[in-house]
């Protein structure tokens, strides 16, 4: 089923690109594809959807196969009641890449993308060909337990019923906060940026499942303390913002994975593609090509 493209008023995806709505894990899957070569895929977070890809895929295009999901829940894609830990979410991107006819990938996250793409590739490891993580921590993998106390991570328990009846109609005063702490420079997540983010958001459903991925990091928590035990052995990729997560991604990932490069982006806050995307692109290419 193809569907029209969410309007932007900045940066989008070539139009080469095919937009489809794939059924996948019991759900639906808004999914943007283009490019031919090796396939990536590329997992937004919170505040963003796949959107948020659309500089990175257009240069992967060139010489990928570039596949570039909404998560469940949110953007595009259904919203079901249930199924936001993040073990199921890596089954939901597994099964979006076998309906595409695609057996291994490189898997790229950012934020919740972080966390779903440490899922997969932890549970299909024969399957991940490198993983590239961005700017946020992943539940239960140390130093979490000291991570977690962060009173900027309120939010990973903030939900519910009466959660949602105080921030509908309010998602931009919402959002806004998470684009103003967050970033190292908030004017670079610009207006358009910001009320397009806010529009999709405010769809029915979208906070209630937006509250739910976070709600589910408990769960993620013990779901990734058991994966550690045996370290990722496939090469990853940490790249922090210098004024967020900065090295301690690297840090984290360094407690998962045996083959951690770490980046660090200059003067760069959590929103690493809205703020220094030719830096962040630079550094995922060099990975891919093998040159970092």
């Amino acid at each position: 089923m193809l569907l029209a493209p969410a309007a932007r008023a900045e940066q989008q995806f070539p139009s080469s690109f095919q937009t489809k709505s794939i059924p996948a894990n019991g759900t639906e899957i808004h999914v943007r594809v283009g490019g031919k070569g090796p396939a990536v895929i590329l997992i937004h977070g919170f505040g963003d959807t796949g959107d948020m890809w659309a500089r990175l895929g257009a240069d992967l295009a060139r010489d990928h196969t570039v596949v570039v999901p909404d998560l469940r829940g949110m953007g595009l894609s259904g919203k079901p009641e249930n199924g936001y830990d993040k073990y199921t979410q890596a089954a939901d991107m597994r099964a979006l890449l076998q309906s595409l006819g695609i057996d291994k990938a490189v898997v790229v996250g950012h934020d919740i993308g972080t966390m779903v793409g440490y899922a997969y590739a932890a549970r299909y490891r024969d399957l991940t060909e490198k993983l590239v993580v961005m700017d946020a921590p992943v539940p239960g993998v140390p130093p979490w337990d000291e991570i977690v106390r962060s009173p900027q991570l309120w939010h990973f328990d903030f939900g519910g019923p009466d959660m949602e009846r105080l921030v509908k109609g309010r998602e931009r005063i919402y959002l806004d906060r998470f684009w103003n702490e967050f970033a190292g420079t908030p004017s670079k997540v610009d207006e358009a940026t910001r009320r397009h983010y806010a529009k999709l958001y405010a769809r029915p459903g979208a906070m209630h499942a937006a509250f739910a991925q976070f709600r589910a990091i408990r769960t993620d928590a013990e779901d990734n303390k058991k994966a550690i035990a045996t370290k990722l052995a496939m090469p990853v990729l940490a790249i922090g913002g210098e004024k967020s997560f900065g090295k301690m991604e690297a840090v984290v990932m360094r407690n998962a994975a045996s083959d951690v490069t770490e980046v660090v982006i200059p003067g760069a806050g959590h929103w690493l593609m809205e703020e220094d995307p030719a830096a962040t692109i630079k550094a995922v290419r060099e990975f891919l090509d093998g040159k970092k």
